[in-house]
């Protein structure tokens, strides 16, 4: 049994659920993603997702009108196997079609960028054996990385954000999407360890040294699991 968080932004609050791994991702439609095609070669008992993402692959596979092979969706930080700030680790970003021709890539590439509901479609001379869409949210604090947090965020960001302190040892933060008083210390005792303005604001700097300090740190003892 895996445990599934997904940030719903219509109620601005993480919702959890308990799959399988056959049965298919909260708010997926029928089976076009299922438990254990979003983990892809992760390990954890724990998964997150935006519910945007996942109505977003709903649309796109309704589209496309067959199944869409999904070759890598979601990591840990801690995990590792992307760069520092990498969508996969917020769980909103799909490698995809990897079973598929070029010009059956192509097809799909352009029916995703068509449909105006991902938040980037990376252009083909970047990935041209797959297809990688994502629905990222909020204006990066660094170029094409994560928004900048801050006390009162939520959502997929603030997992990230909580994964990754916990990993390095600044616990007290947990794992549940919330920043609240927790995190803020967590964050503040960070950014002074580093000689960053201890402000617990997470900006540019902040996700700089954080993420890349945490990407394949592998699971510590304070990894927290909710």
């Amino acid at each position: 049994m895996t445990t599934i968080l997904i940030y719903n932004p219509e109620i601005n609050a993480i919702e959890r659920y308990e799959r399988e791994e056959s049965q298919p991702m909260p708010y997926s439609e029928g089976n076009n993603l299922l438990v254990n095609e979003f983990r892809g070669s992760s390990n954890s008992t724990v998964l997150w997702s935006d519910r945007r993402a996942i109505e977003a692959f709903n649309v796109t596979r309704t589209n496309w009108g067959r199944p869409i092979y999904v070759g890598f969706a979601f990591k840990r930080i801690w995990e590792g196997g992307h760069g520092c700030q990498s969508q996969h680790y917020a769980g909103v970003s799909f490698d995809v079609a990897q079973n598929l021709t070029s010009a059956e890539r192509a097809q799909l590439r352009n029916l995703a960028e068509s449909l105006g509901v991902w938040g980037y479609v990376e252009p083909e001379y970047l990935t041209p054996t797959w297809v990688h869409f994502d629905r990222r949210t909020g204006t990066p604090a660094c170029a094409a990385g994560y928004p900048t947090l801050r006390f009162g965020s939520r959502g997929v960001y603030v997992l990230v954000l909580q994964d990754a302190l916990n990993a390095l040892g600044y616990t007290g933060s947990g794992l549940d999407g919330v920043f609240g008083a927790g995190t803020q210390n967590a964050v503040m005792r960070f950014q002074r360890d580093r000689g960053i303005s201890a402000d617990g604001i997470v900006g540019c700097m902040t996700w700089t040294e954080l993420a890349c300090d945490a990407r394949g740190a592998g699971q510590t003892a304070t990894v927290v699991n909710p």
